[in-house]
């Protein structure tokens, strides 16, 4: 029997009951979607010994200056707590996202905003299809789409956006700053952190928009610090509270911490010594003082728990192989304030990140050894309790390449069919530092893969050199018939040694496939369109039809693609009315995901041409223009051929400018890609029509070669031009010619202009 080998969806990152899936939301049906974690999108609960900073929380809800509030200071300033404490005074709904280093990837952070708003009113289903879409830009269709539905609330909303320091990719800053223009009439949007928030600050301050709170407002007054020292049971006269108050400088976290260690016995001179807002004074303090007053299994708890971002008792019990872990966490929880709870059952918590910090430094330093081991104990719970992404990200901070490299070959197509591809880029390029590749043929095989659905050709051929070097260039190494099957049908995709090669490899592949038990349709499309580049469109229409019947098991762009490519074969026959069928299914195989692929885009086009639908067309065209720029010669066959479609269509509209644009396009692929069989035939003969044409033509928006639509929806940003070229790894002076270029095309004269003009044309949404 044979087996399907598809990687299994994503599972929970945490319990269950903690974990709210997109696809079991309404209005999310039918859609792939990751697992959330629930505890990010929870407004933190106000513990009954906190301080009230009443003052504070009465000039946020006074709503003045404007519709932005930026909250930054160090660790240990209250700044979360602060937001709670609004959030429970005030009867405005909020929506709530505790930002970590997992969200660095644009669609992920903005997955949770998005789910956030819509928590409190639904945003529309076309913010969550553009965020699932592999193909979907974040400025250019994401970002409008959720910052549409946010400007268009009905009902104010607080947005709440915290530790918003720990974002470091530049497409999330760059979206959050975006974002920050759309904030409706009534509504705020805070962002909360260590550091400056990405946001305009200095236009937003000019404009009255901005309300900024730091480290003076959130120092706790004298009479705030006799409170905090009373509700932590400490008794200290008014003269020695002001001078603990003068040392710390009313930092929060210092007095409490302070208060612990004047409970646990300490003195007055050395607590007013060693919190005096300052990380380092608290690190010493944690290794001298804190430490050496509890007992050694409290201590072990503490700091051995601190590898785990986020911890329950039977985590910790697995982690510390220790019976009653729970109750531990338990009683830690009811009598310290520096673990948070990250739900509302007393079952998921986190250590305050300053006091986390200085438990793993003291961890490294006295058990440096056990750091590794203990992670790998997390992995292996997450794993067997079914979170595989929790436990790849043990495993990573473990530096356990070996299990990496597994999960992530189980991970990444189903993230990347999500759209994360930032997230699958960054496990990829942590095993490719570590050697993680080059080591795993299998890995290599899927780093290609990625590299071909991105369009990026160098990547793809170096991950395509490597398991030649893998597969030739070691005889004595292991059979590995299903390894070897997957790298032909990468050498299959790129071509880079023509279309008779390409269909020996896609028929290699198949054969591996059968002899190991694997259902891949995707080789079967390999060997569908190595017979039309070698001349046998009949044997190309059989394969094609093969992966038709592996309908519920291909993929959906596998399947799209091969009924696109019947379509065209059923056009060549004349035969129009299957063609459109086979059209109209393609597109249904994509719609339920949101997707939109190239191949199918271009046949409708030429299907709504056929009917003499021109507004039809032209709206085709505008979305075959924004999934152009993945069309490069990592995947050569496909690239050439949708251009060669295109400029079928372009000539009969009329647009030369727009059909010698893509001419020159296939140039450039044939020149790194020659051999491509009837292909290249097609592409002389339509060279040799364009050539005959004497009519003169201007270039406008259609003329947009695809380095400029790669180009164009970073303009939508507030990234300035050398900010863009250092994001898309392009030079300055390449940079100003493209913006040249892209303005004379859409006769626009400013930046401004440009997005303008390119929004009117449906290049860019918003």
């Amino acid at each position: 029997m044979r087996r399907r080998v598809f990687a299994r969806a994503p599972s929970r990152d945490m319990g269950e009951s903690d974990v709210r899936q997109l696809a079991d939301r309404p209005g999310h049906l039918g859609r792939p979607a990751f697992d959330l974690i629930a505890a990010k999108l929870l407004r933190p609960l106000v513990r009954p010994a906190t301080i009230r900073r009443s003052s504070l929380v009465e000039r946020l809800a006074r709503g003045d200056p404007g519709p932005i509030v930026s909250v930054v200071a160090p660790a240990g300033y209250g700044k979360t707590t602060l937001l709670s404490q609004w959030a429970e005074r005030n009867g405005q709904a909020f929506a709530w996202v505790s930002v970590d280093e997992g969200d660095n990837d644009p669609k992920v952070l903005l997955t949770y905003v998005a789910e956030a708003l819509n928590a409190a009113e639904p945003v529309g289903r076309r913010v969550f299809d553009a965020l699932a879409s592999p193909t979907s830009s974040v400025p250019g269709s994401v970002v409008p789409r959720l910052g549409h539905a946010f400007s268009s609330r009905i009902s104010p909303v607080v947005l709440v956006l915290d530790d918003v320091h720990a974002l470091h990719n530049s497409e999330c800053r760059a979206a959050l700053s975006v974002l920050a223009d759309h904030v409706p009439g009534g509504s705020r949007l805070v962002l909360a952190g260590r550091a400056k928030p990405p946001l305009r600050t200095a236009r937003l301050r000019a404009e009255g928009k901005l309300m900024e709170i730091g480290p003076s407002d959130l120092s706790l007054s004298p009479a705030e610090a006799s409170s905090l020292l009373r509700a932590a049971e400490v008794a200290l006269g008014e003269a020695d509270v002001a001078e603990l108050h003068r040392r710390t400088e009313g930092w929060p976290v210092g007095l409490y911490l302070a208060a612990l260690y004047l409970r646990e016995g300490g003195s007055l001179g050395g607590a007013a010594g060693a919190f005096g807002g300052n990380d380092r004074f608290v690190s010493e303090y944690m290794e001298s003082e804190l430490l050496a007053r509890i007992s050694r299994q409290q201590r072990a708890f503490l700091t051995r728990t601190a590898v785990l971002d986020r911890m329950s008792g039977p985590l910790c019990e697995a982690v510390l192989d220790l019976p009653g872990s729970g109750t531990i966490l338990a009683e830690l929880a009811r009598s310290n304030l520096l673990l948070v709870p990250l739900d509302r059952r007393g079952q998921w918590y986190r250590y305050h990140h300053l006091f986390r910090d200085m438990l793993l430094a003291e961890l490294d330093r006295l058990e440096p050894g056990l750091v590794p081991v203990l992670r790998r104990r997390a992995a292996a719970w997450c794993l067997h309790n079914d979170l595989p992404e929790a436990a790849l990200e043990y495993s990573i901070a473990a530096g356990d390449v070996d299990e990496a490299a597994d999960l992530v070959g189980k991970l990444w197509l189903p993230a990347y069919r999500q759209g994360r591809e930032t997230t699958v880029q960054r496990w990829i390029g942590w095993l490719d530092d570590r050697g993680g590749i080059e080591g795993h043929p299998m890995a290599a095989v899927w780093a290609a893969i990625v590299a071909v659905m991105l369009g990026r050709p160098v990547e793809a051929d170096r991950w395509a050199d490597a398991l030649d070097r893998w597969q030739y260039g070691n005889p004595g190494r292991p059979d590995d018939p299903a390894t070897e099957a997957w790298a032909a049908v990468v050498r299959a995709m790129l071509c880079r040694r023509g279309a008779e090669q390409m269909r020996a490899d896609a028929d290699e592949a198949a054969r591996g496939f059968a002899a190991t038990g694997i259902v891949a349709p995707v080789a079967a499309l390999m060997q569908g369109i190595a017979r039309i580049l070698c001349g046998d469109p009949e044997g190309g229409d059989a394969f094609f039809e093969d992966v038709v019947g592996f309908r519920e098991l291909a993929a959906p762009d596998t399947l799209s693609n091969a009924l696109s490519e019947r379509s065209l074969l059923a056009m060549a026959h004349g035969d129009w009315g299957q063609a459109e069928a086979l059209a109209s299914q393609a597109r249904s195989s994509l719609r339920r995901w949101g997707w939109e692929r190239p191949l199918a885009t271009a046949v409708q086009a030429r299907v709504a041409l056929h009917r003499g639908d021109l507004p039809a067309v032209r709206q085709v065209l505008v979305s075959a223009q924004r999934l152009r720029p993945l069309l490069t010669y990592a995947q050569p066959h496909i690239a050439v051929q949708i251009r060669i479609e295109l400029i079928r269509v372009h000539l009969a509209l009329s647009d030369l400018a727009g059909a010698r644009t893509l001419m020159r396009e296939i140039d450039d692929i044939l020149k790194r890609r020659p051999g491509l069989g009837t292909l290249a035939d097609e592409a002389e003969a339509l060279r040799d029509r364009l050539a005959r044409e004497r009519r003169s033509s201007i270039a406008g928006s259609t003329a947009l070669t695809a380095a400029e639509l790669r180009i164009l929806p970073m303009l939508s940003t507030h990234l300035s031009f050398p900010e863009i070229g250092k994001e898309l790894f392009l030079s300055p002076h390449t940079i100003k010619s493209a913006m040249k270029s892209i303005y004379r095309k859409l006769g626009a004269t400013t930046r401004n202009e440009a997005v303008t003009r390119a929004r009117e044309l449906g290049l860019l949404e918003g």
